[in-house]
């Protein structure tokens, strides 16, 4: 797996420290690795962007960006409104391939969610992947809503012959609600592929020595990590594996008299 798309259901769910988690595991293995940001937006020059914050948080990999608009858009309004030349999904592919040639993995971040635009013709990220051949990593939230749009993220996977590699929640709460707990169990089914990781809200605030070192323990071992999805969902839904009704009661609300 040379090359990795990094997508999400939405914007502002953590596809940056994701990427940076994956992108320290791997380099824990002795791994090369590379990030590619096609667009990066909402950022003026000299401002550290996505690719920054994961160099920041994983440590010496190659960081690239394609283009960078100012206003916190969707890549195509923001380079229209900066008048500036969109980013296309063949550049895309030719910078992730040129990585690929000097890297043991290259990890592209996509902006937003799947089909955010890229240009005036409607390319997304999605065409880049089609044209790399990458599988793609779809990044989710963890409680209510989740479920829908991770479902809607992998059909337009798969109706694109694209490869859902998995999900990893971007942002797991340290008090999980009913939700979030229950879709520990339900985002497989709803996705049609296998969870991948669960990273702790707050992680993009550690201490990078920390971050590197805690990295691999919150992914899967297909993303060079050590989790294991079935203990992490057994420690919040062992109740519910019981047969146990008063299970599904959400902790905070008191139950009948």
């Amino acid at each position: 797996m040379p090359t990795m798309i990094v997508t999400g259901t939405g914007t502002e769910i953590g596809k940056t420290v994701v990427t940076a988690a994956v992108a320290a595991a791997a380099l824990a293995r002795g791994r090369t690795v590379a990030v590619l940001k096609p667009a990066q937006t909402g950022m003026g020059p000299g401002e550290p962007g996505d690719v920054a914050e994961v160099v920041r948080l994983a440590g010496p990999v190659t960081a690239v960006e394609l283009a960078r608009f100012p206003e916190p858009l969707a890549p195509a309004t923001a380079a229209l409104r900066a008048r500036a030349e969109p980013v296309h999904p063949d550049e895309i592919a030719v910078a992730a391939e040129k990585l690929a040639a000097e890297h043991d993995l290259v990890l592209i971040e996509g902006s937003g969610g799947l089909l955010v635009r890229f240009d005036a013709a409607g390319a997304t990220l999605a065409d880049a992947a089609r044209l790399l051949g990458a599988p793609v990593l779809v990044v989710a939230e963890a409680g209510l809503g989740t479920l829908n749009a991770t479902a809607l993220t992998v059909e337009a996977l798969r109706t694109r012959s694209l490869t859902p590699l998995g999900v990893v929640i971007g942002s797991w709460p340290a008090e999980p609600g009913l939700a979030a707990r229950c879709n520990l169990a339900d985002l497989p089914d709803a996705a049609g592929a296998p969870l991948l990781g669960a990273v702790p809200a707050g992680a993009g605030a550690l201490d990078p020595a920390e971050f590197r070192t805690r990295a691999a323990g919150w992914l899967a071992p297909e993303l060079a990590g050590g989790w294991e999805a079935g203990l992490f969902t057994a420690a919040f839904t062992a109740a519910f594996t019981a047969g146990s009704t008063d299970a599904f009661a959400d902790p905070g609300t008191p139950g009948p008299p």
